[in-house]
């Protein structure tokens, strides 16, 4: 069993990211002091542990990555989180981004598609004592019987904006979530000004592993 040790080595390497974080353009202070409280490496396979603090994305079993930590940042910064927010995660993978937001004072909900992932990741942030609401299945269609959510997060790539999604989120809300095909996709932030008005804004391209679901690619 991994030993979760953080040492001052790891909380070096922490700041360094953040540093670099920073230098890349990412201005929220919460944000990076998540990233800085949050030891990553705790979220890697044992082999992979002295990457940890690399600006990269890394496998981690079933198809699946842990995401460029400036990917985390980014998409963490588009949300604005506010303390009670309640966000619904879809793509809960290793559970870092799920802890971030965790850590910003947010109310939790995320789905993974990959039960193997699930499982494990459920036991290791019980482990951690990170407690949120985490579920299994198709997260491509949201977690209706939890809705409406204030913010909602995607971190798989979707070949389009599910349905499903805008109609599970509050007015006022926020989704963010990366668009385009399987090898490239747009970050889009859509804020739902009333149930008929989105207001869609595109930033910068990101490759994400494909949202596979009914709403999403058929693997």
């Amino acid at each position: 069993m991994l030993k979760l040790e953080d040492t001052y080595l790891h909380k070096g390497k922490r700041k360094a990211l953040v540093a670099l974080l920073r230098e890349k353009g990412i201005k929220s202070e919460s944000v990076l002091e998540a990233i800085n409280n949050l030891p990553r490496h705790f979220f890697f396979d044992s082999a992979l542990i002295s990457h940890a603090y690399e600006d990269k994305a890394f496998p981690i079993g079933e198809g699946q990555t842990i995401s460029q930590p400036y990917t985390v940042a980014f998409q963490t910064e588009l949300l604005n989180i506010k303390q009670g927010d309640k966000v619904l995660e879809i793509g809960t993978g290793s559970g870092y981004q799920a802890s971030i937001l965790h850590l910003l004072g947010a109310e939790v909900y995320t789905i993974e598609y990959q039960k193997k992932l699930y499982e494990g990741t459920k036991r290791f942030l019980g482990r951690l004592g990170i407690h949120m609401n985490l579920f299994y299945g198709d997260g491509s269609e949201g977690l209706p019987q939890h809705a409406p959510y204030d913010k909602i997060l995607v971190t798989a790539g979707a070949p389009i904006v599910p349905d499903a999604l805008l109609k599970q989120l509050k007015v006022g809300g926020v989704l963010v979530i990366p668009v385009g095909d399987r090898r490239r996709q747009t970050m889009l932030r859509l804020t739902k000004k009333s149930e008929k008005q989105i207001v869609r804004e595109e930033f910068d391209w990101f490759a994400f592993v494909p949202l596979l679901g009914k709403e999403g690619w058929k693997r």
